[in-house]
């Protein structure tokens, strides 16, 4: 719960962004995909008003389902294994979804069938290889410390299956599933509060593994978390590449 609202804290503006400048408005129907917190549907409820439509889909609903009611569905669905919700969408989003997924064309494909003609595909995720600092400005030991943490983490990630440079191949993805009028752009922040809310959390989660594979100390990682306690640490985040595109 602390990581979907530090994610929701840096990243709805710009998923909101792109949602208005696709003219999602009153009315139409939206398909969220592994919406994590209750943050973006809600957001896609006010736009879409009470003769719209949103969908809020997930492995593990538990943390969506407080959204629930009005126009908002929530539903226990897997993208790459389940048929899509019926009906046909005008928007159907997904953000730090598809990274996750084993099978990503599947679950893609699903998605573009989703669509009603000229309905719309916004497609957001991590791109850690193309900024990989925690720190960009490694300005002394404690930013160093925490960029070495950062690269025990990516290792691990990488060993698991994790493609760390997937968030750029999203506009060919979307071209090569016959959808036009492709774009993209990249976003992420050099220092936030919400970065170190995201941090705090993503290590505590994580430290048992870096310990095991050799990759910090549990000293090493006390140090770590007391520096980004102290507010004085400038974290960053992996860009988030949104793209997006219409199905004709």
């Amino acid at each position: 719960g602390i990581r979907f609202g530090a994610l929701a804290e840096l990243f709805d503006p710009v998923t909101f962004r792109h949602v208005d400048a696709l003219g999602i408005g009153p009315g139409m129907r939206c398909w969220e995909v592994g919406a994590g917190g209750p943050s973006v549907p809600l957001g896609l409820a006010e736009r879409v008003g009470p003769t719209g439509a949103v969908v809020a889909t997930d492995i593990d609903v538990s943390w969506t389902a407080p959204a629930a009611g009005g126009v908002i569905e929530v539903l226990r669905h897997d993208v790459a294994a389940d048929p899509p919700p019926p009906g046909g969408f005008d928007l159907v989003h997904a953000r730090l979804v598809l990274v996750h997924v084993a099978d990503r064309a599947e679950a893609l494909r699903r998605m573009v069938r989703a669509l009603r003609p000229g309905g719309r595909l916004l497609l957001e995720d991590a791109d850690p290889a193309l900024q990989p600092l925690l720190c960009p400005d490694e300005s002394g030991p404690d930013e160093r410390l925490a960029n070495r943490l950062r690269t025990g983490f990516r290792t691990l990630m990488a060993g698991r299956g994790a493609d760390l440079a997937y968030g750029r191949t999203l506009p060919r993805a979307l071209r090569e599933a016959g959808l036009v009028d492709v774009q993209a752009d990249a976003y992420f922040p050099i220092t936030s509060p919400a970065c170190a809310v995201l941090e705090d959390a993503t290590v505590r989660q994580i430290r048992g593994l870096l310990v095991r594979e050799g990759l910090a100390t549990d000293e090493e990682i006390d140090r770590h978390l007391a520096n980004v306690a102290t507010g004085r640490l400038d974290l960053a985040t992996a860009p988030m590449i949104s793209a997006w595109a219409r199905r004709p």
